[in-house]
């Protein structure tokens, strides 16, 4: 059965979305009941947050060795996807959690209705979520081969597979990063759209997902074609309060001077609650970055 974690951003919970999420024994009962399944996470909207944002895989739940009385929900790694769309508690004047009398605890368990009707609206079903099944080399995912038919979002099954399919994983995390920051580049401040309405931007992982890097826009950054280019090859970096490193094996820092914004920070999104994490920007900076 999935399930919901209530997640704020000023918690004193040792809450890390993307990889693990710390409760009380008095949960214990309750998140037993989606151990092996996926759970949503919900932020408050009332104290500033998200509502429904993300969803992830927990693979087990197991005590907390740091913290007496208090558990670990432990994510799967490669399963946590940050929304394309939040989704709000309410929709015309209607609780999305339909089938829960009681949508106010911390931890709870999600009807399967309710978690395809959550999941359905924050992929969304725009053109950077969806995979583009019309383009004969994008492969459909594995547990789909049988079938042999594009997909069909409004069937439960094929929607919930799609949460493991890394077609649809890229298009959702690019939706939600570039969302985050505005379609605009975080090194160059350049927002190019062509004429129909997709931008030049690419989403970026800081921590490549090869290495264990997760589907959060925390572990993203939006980059054009150049600065996308040498961020992955370790020729530009950040550093935690967002200043652009430059590597000596630059061989042209004039043109790299001309073509990053005046200031040499990356653009921040809007949301604090997006920023980049210092985790993952201190892992690319000790593992790509080029002194």
């Amino acid at each position: 059965m999935p399930g919901v974690f209530v997640h704020r951003r000023d918690t004193h919970y040792a809450d890390e979305p993307y990889r693990q999420y710390q409760f009380p024994k008095a949960y214990l009962s309750r998140a037993s009941q989606f151990e092996g399944d996926w759970a949503v996470y919900y932020e408050p909207v009332k104290a500033g947050g998200r509502g429904f944002y993300a969803v992830a895989w927990v693979e087990k739940i197991v005590p907390d060795p740091t913290r007496e009385g208090h558990y670990l929900a432990l994510i799967k790694p490669d399963t946590y996807l940050d929304f394309a769309h939040n989704v709000p508690r309410t929709i015309d004047g209607a609780l999305v959690e339909s089938d829960l009398a009681n949508a106010q605890a911390a931890v709870r368990p999600l009807s399967q209705r309710d978690f395809v009707r959550i999941i359905d609206l924050g992929l969304g079903d725009d053109e950077s979520a969806l995979p583009r099944v019309s383009d004969p080399a994008a492969p459909l995912p594995p547990s789909l081969h049988d079938t042999q038919r594009p997909f069909r979002f409004e069937q439960e099954r094929v929607r919930t597979e799609s949460l493991t399919s890394r077609i649809v994983r890229d298009r959702v995390f690019r939706t939600a990063v570039l969302a985050a920051y505005d379609k605009r580049c975080a090194m160059t401040g350049l927002k190019f759209i062509n004429g129909g309405g997709r931008a030049e931007v690419a989403a970026a992982h800081i921590r490549p997902v090869a290495q264990n890097g997760p589907d959060s826009v925390n572990n993203g950054l939006a980059l054009s074609g150049t600065a996308h280019w040498m961020f992955d090859r370790g020729l530009i970096s950040l550093a935690d309060d967002l200043s652009v490193l430059v590597s000596r094996h630059v061989n042209d820092t004039e043109s790299l001077d001309r073509l990053l914004r005046p200031d040499r920070k990356a653009i921040a999104p809007r949301d604090p609650a997006l920023r980049p994490h210092p985790s993952f920007l201190a892992w690319h900076r000790d593992n790509i970055f080029k002194l």
